[in-house]
């Protein structure tokens, strides 16, 4: 089976062709760098990086590009409240979310190019565009001129005739300039004096980008003028994403620009939309305040599937370390296996059923389902005495966590003292001393471990 993605660009599920065999390009919309991320921008992110996880497990080389924002309107007005640089107060949210996105278990993109460092490859697509008729310059701002692309709006499946001024109140986009046409959007923007001492001396003039023309301009400049994969949240595709294509593709004249137009779906926080009014918004940092933990939390952004909206729940947070658990047990058990006893016949079916899953439309929900079935089948083996490869299904575990990111495989190294208490343990009990057994066994736990009896001795865990 093929992969297929749900390629908004079309509306429909597409086989995966990449341009170029055994290589994908993709670009990820990535932070505006002003704040602490809230769990709903972590979860497109999440799943951008479930995306390339999956793709290099089918074999695939990715070259991944997520840039970060750090000069837009945002970034300017809280860095002057903050009476900061705009360097400095973006280079301090850029921290965090690295330290977030890494604490997640995310992979960093290949390249995480920001805005500031491509101001020149901004300037000269817009060049390009103004060379072709598509653009207008107003009191030194200049603007795309929307009408001068025959298929504005694909993406979003806009009807351009019927479109009005300031559609969804989101056309203007922050753009407050005079337009000749409220649909129109900023490319590039004349210095004001709000804007302080961030602005760039250009061919343009003196002044600074427009948001859209940010995400071009890096995705161009490191993955060409065509590439495979665009992710973002279902947010961006109008006018953000909207606005992108018609841009690069005014200014290569490659058709289409991107292939595959990925979109995931939005977060929710109990049921309803998350704000900070209805004390439902959320940042990582609040989240591991109230103690949950991060490897929760990143089960909870990843069990459900990307197009799906996604009910983020407390209750059912604090269920998960029950399901973790699972992973660590069979885990620990395989890795406390002491020589093989049979042959692996199992591991290359299940690995076929969770990519069968995986393939259609990243199927996390089935991809999970298999692991679970995978695990039941291994424990059934070990319960019987009569496991397999043991070392071959840790090994099979690694490939199916080489997506998901959810277990952990780093042996806990146990102290001296607390082997030594198992092993007089292990004694008392051959000589049928339980008395002895039980005051061993609650001595090692009040040391925090704990000590699980088994067909071939004992093992140990910390509690």
């Amino acid at each position: 089976m093929a992969l297929k993605l749900f390629n908004t660009l079309g509306r429909e599920k597409q086989e995966f062709v990449p341009i170029e065999k055994g290589k994908v390009s993709m670009y990820s919309c990535g932070p505006t760098v002003y704040n602490y991320l809230h769990i709903g921008n972590l979860r497109a992110f999440m799943f951008a990086d479930l995306l390339k996880k999956y793709l290099r497990f089918k074999g695939l080389e990715v070259k991944h590009v997520m840039n970060i924002t750090d000069v837009d309107d945002k970034t300017i007005r809280d860095s002057q409240k903050e009476g900061k640089s705009l360097k400095e107060f973006t280079e301090f949210y850029t921290k965090i979310f690295l330290d977030d996105i890494k604490s997640l278990g995310m992979d960093p993109a290949d390249v995480m190019p920001k805005a500031t460092d491509h101001i020149n490859e901004m300037v000269e697509l817009v060049k390009k565009m103004k060379e072709k008729g598509h653009t207008y310059e107003k009191n030194g701002t200049i603007y795309f001129k929307i009408t001068s692309m025959e298929d504005y709006g694909k993406l979003a499946c806009l009807d351009l005739e019927n479109l009005k001024d300031n559609a969804d109140g989101r056309l203007n986009n922050a753009d407050e300039y005079e337009k000749d046409d409220a649909r129109d959007f900023a490319l590039w923007k004349a210095w004001e004096e709000k804007d302080g001492d961030v602005f760039w001396e250009t061919d343009l003039g003196k002044g600074r980008p427009g948001w859209h023309i940010e995400c071009s301009a890096m995705s161009t400049k490191h993955l060409g003028d065509q590439f495979d994969i665009h992710t973002g949240g279902v947010d961006l595709i109008f006018p953000h994403h909207t606005n992108e294509i018609a841009q690069t593709e005014s200014a290569t004249c490659k058709h289409p620009w991107v292939n595959y137009w990925i979109h995931n779906a939005h977060l929710i926080v109990n049921g309803e939309k998350m704000s900070k009014s209805m004390g439902n918004f959320f940042t990582l940092k609040d989240l591991t305040d109230k103690g949950y933990d991060k490897r929760a939390i990143r089960f909870e952004l990843l069990k459900t599937h990307y197009r799906m909206k996604l009910d983020f729940r407390e209750d059912e947070l604090k269920q998960i370390p029950e399901t973790l658990a699972k992973f660590d047990e069979i885990v620990s058990k395989l890795q406390s296996v002491k020589g093989d006893k049979g042959e692996d016949k199992i591991s290359e079916k299940f690995l076929k059923e969770f990519e069968n899953a995986m393939d259609d439309d990243l199927n996390i929900s089935g991809g999970l389902a298999v692991v679970f079935e995978f695990i039941k089948e291994v424990n059934k083996e070990l319960d019987n005495n009569d496991v397999g490869d043991a070392k071959s299904y840790l090994e099979t575990l690694k490939k199916l966590d080489s997506v998901l990111s959810i277990m952990k495989f780093e042996t806990e190294e146990i102290p001296a003292e607390i082997t030594e208490l198992a092993e007089k343990r292990l004694k008392a009990r051959e000589e049928k001393n339980w008395e002895e057994s039980d005051k061993l066994r609650d001595e090692i736990q009040s040391k925090g471990y704990e000590i699980l009896d088994e067909k071939e001795g004992y093992r140990l865990k910390k509690k």
